[in-house]
């Protein structure tokens, strides 16, 4: 199972040039990736806020081995061709780095309706999963340059447990990143549904948020492949430096 640090690109971590640092810290000692939230606006007590894109650009070119990406976009806010050119640029300076983490996002946090986004939930599932298709064709030749990555930049999905449609999408792509977990034994009952529907040769990736210092066994045991450790709305970078710090064992 692979570890990763997993922050809010909020408040003193609105600086690229923080997450840049703190992302050299995690590579250095040992950890496996370095994933930033996507968001335009969000609840108190966030405001001020950076651009993934922007923040991943910084990152990859501190780093050299580290996995990275966006968790997770929410497809309907985005221009799909503008977000392949995002994506492939992006693949290209991190060699190859970059897991596209894709979404229905959540209506709570103000940046949809404000910004005459569509907020029906259906609607935006229908525009993920348009999106998706529309962004692997952008990737497989429509655009160039291509993606480093063959056969394409991989893809983990974002479910809310305990709904299944976002697992039934997942399945179509390279990822399961379910949220709202009770726990292992939750987890282990999607894995159970994964390894149903995929042949067990297919690599598939499940991966859980959990906080600083939360003990990852029960999760491996679980099934999940990578295990993210998430800080909040608040994250501070003497916190984020203090856990990197303490190594991915």
């Amino acid at each position: 199972m692979k570890r990763a640090i997993y922050v809010a690109p909020f408040g003193e971590l609105a600086d690229p040039r923080v997450l840049a640092e703190l992302a050299s810290a995690a590579e250095e000692h040992g950890w496996d990736g370095f994933f930033v939230w996507d968001h335009i606006v969000h609840r108190s007590p966030a405001k001020a806020i950076a651009d993934p894109w922007v923040a991943l650009a910084a990152v990859a070119c501190a780093t050299s081995r580290l996995r990275i990406g966006p968790m997770v976009t929410p497809l309907s806010r985005r221009r799909v061709q503008k977000l392949a050119r995002e994506t492939v640029t992006l693949d290209l300076l991190s060699s190859g780095r970059l897991t596209l983490g894709v979404g229905l996002g959540s209506a709570q946090n103000g940046e949809f309706e404000p910004f005459g986004e569509v907020v029906d939930p259906r609607e935006r599932a229908r525009l993920l999963d348009q999106g998706l298709d529309d962004l692997t064709g952008y990737w497989a030749g429509l655009f160039e340059p291509a993606p480093v990555q063959r056969p394409r930049i991989p893809v983990w999905v974002a479910a809310e447990w305990p709904n299944r449609r976002p697992v039934r999408r997942a399945l179509r792509w390279d990822g399961l990143f379910p949220h709202g977990l009770p726990g292992p034994d939750a987890l282990a009952e999607l894995v159970g549904e994964v390894r149903e529907a995929r042949p067990a040769d297919d690599p598939f990736d499940v991966v859980v948020a959990i906080p600083p210092g939360q003990d990852v066994k029960p999760w491996a045991r679980a099934g999940a492949t990578w295990t993210v450790t998430e800080f909040g709305l608040q994250p501070t970078r003497a916190r984020v430096l203090e856990v990197i710090d303490s190594g991915p064992a």
